[in-house]
C-alpha cells in the first residue's frame, strides 16, 4: 500500500487488534512499566559511572546491560503505546526497518553481554588468583566493545539482507515490526536470509553452549568452598535467572515467526512475543539489585540523596 502524502510504502500490524475495547489500560499499564524500566535502568547506569567502587567488570558488564535494556525497551514501547491509542496501526518501510534494526541489536548485544558475564564469572570463581590478570582494564574495554560492534555488525548486514527485497504484501501479524514478518513478505527468493538465519542461530547456539560449559565449571568450584558458593548465589544466580528468561523467549519468537500458523491464539502469541522485550530490561536491575550487595547499597544511598536534595530544594 502506498501512503498517498508521501509515496513511501506502509505496513498494517494485526497483532492489536484483539485489544481495542480495553486499549485505554494497556495503554496505561504500558506507559507506567516503561517509565519503570527507564527510571530503574537509568538510575543504576548513573549509579555504577559516577560511582568509582564499582568501577570493576562485573559492574561495568552489568552497566552494558542496563544500557542495552534501554534501548530495547525504547525500541518497543513508543510504537506499542501510539497504536494503542490510535484505529490504525500503520508503520512506514522505514520506521519498520528502523524498529526491527534497534530490536535485534538489542537481542544480539544482551545475548553476548551475558556470554562476556559468563566468562567474567567464570574466570572470578574458577581462577580467583589469576583474576586481576585475566579480566584487566584493557581487557574489559575491548570485551564491551566487542560486545557493541559485533551485534551491530550482525544486525547490519541482517538489514541490508533485507533492504534488498522487493515486496509483494503489506500485512505483518505481530504487534511489532521483525525481520522474519518483513522477509515472507518478499515476492523473490529469500534462500540468502534463511541461510543467514540459520547461521545466527548456530552463532548464538554456540554461545549458549559456552555459557553452559562455563557454568558446569562454576557450579563445581562453588561446591569446594562455602565463600565460593556465597559468590555463586549473589553474582551468578541472577546472571542464570535472566539468561534462561531470555533464551526461552528468544526460541519462542523465533520458532513461531518461521513455523507457527498465523490467526491463532493471538493474545498468547502476543504476550510471549513480546516478553523478551518487556521482562529483561525491567527484571535486570530487580535481580541484579537485590541479589549484588554493592549495587544495592549504591543505589539505596544515591535515591537517599536524591530525596534529601528534593526536600531540601
Amino acid at each position: 500500500m502506498m501512503d498517498n502524502s508521501s509515496g513511501e510504502f506502509m505496513f498494517v500490524l494485526h497483532g492489536l487488534n484483539d485489544t481495542r475495547t480495553n486499549r485505554h489500560i494497556y495503554f496505561a499499564f504500558g506507559l507506567l512499566i516503561y517509565i519503570f524500566t527507564l527510571f530503574v535502568n537509568v538510575t543504576l547506569v548513573i549509579t555504577i559511572v559516577l560511582d568509582k567502587m564499582l568501577h570493576e567488570p562485573m559492574y561495568l558488564f552489568i552497566c552494558s546491560l542496563y544500557i542495552n535494556g534501554i534501548c530495547g525497551a525504547t525500541s518497543f514501547y513508543p510504537k506499542i503505546l501510539a497504536d494503542l491509542l490510535s484505529d490504525t496501526h500503520f508503520i512506514s518501510y522505514t520506521g519498520c526497518l528502523a524498529q526491527t534494526f534497534t530490536i535485534y541489536w538489542y537481542c544480539f548485544c544482551e545475548f553476548l553481554c551475558l556470554t562476556v558475564m559468563a566468562y567474567d564469572r567464570y574466570a572470578a570463581i574458577c581462577k580467583p588468583l589469576e583474576y586481576n590478570s585475566i579480566m584487566t582494564h584493557q581487557k574489559v574495554v575491548k570485551l564491551l566493545l566487542f560486545t557493541w560492534i559485533l551485534s551491530l555488525l550482525e544486525s547490519s548486514f541482517g538489514a541490508v539482507l533485507t533492504v534488498r527485497l522487493p515486496l509483494c504484501g503489506k500485512d505483518i501479524d505481530k504487534i511489532y515490526c521483525s525481520n522474519w514478518e518483513i522477509v515472507k513478505l518478499a515476492c523473490t527468493s529469500v534462500i540468502v536470509n534463511n541461510v543467514y538465519g540459520y547461521v545466527l542461530m548456530f552463532s548464538h547456539v554456540s554461545q549458549a553452549v559456552f555459557i553452559i560449559v562455563s557454568y558446569i565449571r562454576i557450579i563445581r568450584a562453588s561446591m569446594q568452598s562455602k565463600t565460593q558458593r556465597t559468590k555463586f548465589m549473589q553474582t551468578c544466580l541472577p546472571h542464570l535467572i535472566t539468561l534462561t528468561n531470555f533464551t526461552l523467549s528468544i526460541i519462542f519468537d523465533v520458532l513461531y515467526a518461521r513455523y507457527g500458523k498465523s490467526q491463532e491464539l493471538q493474545a498468547v502469541r502476543n504476550i510471549l512475543g513480546m516478553e523478551f522485550l518487556v521482562v529483561p530490561p525491567i527484571l535486570n536491575p530487580i535481580i541484579y539489585g537485590i541479589k549484588i550487595t554493592q549495587i544495592r547499597h549504591r543505589f539505596m544511598q544515591m535515591c537517599s540523596n536524591m530525596r534529601k536534595a528534593v526536600k531540601y530544594n
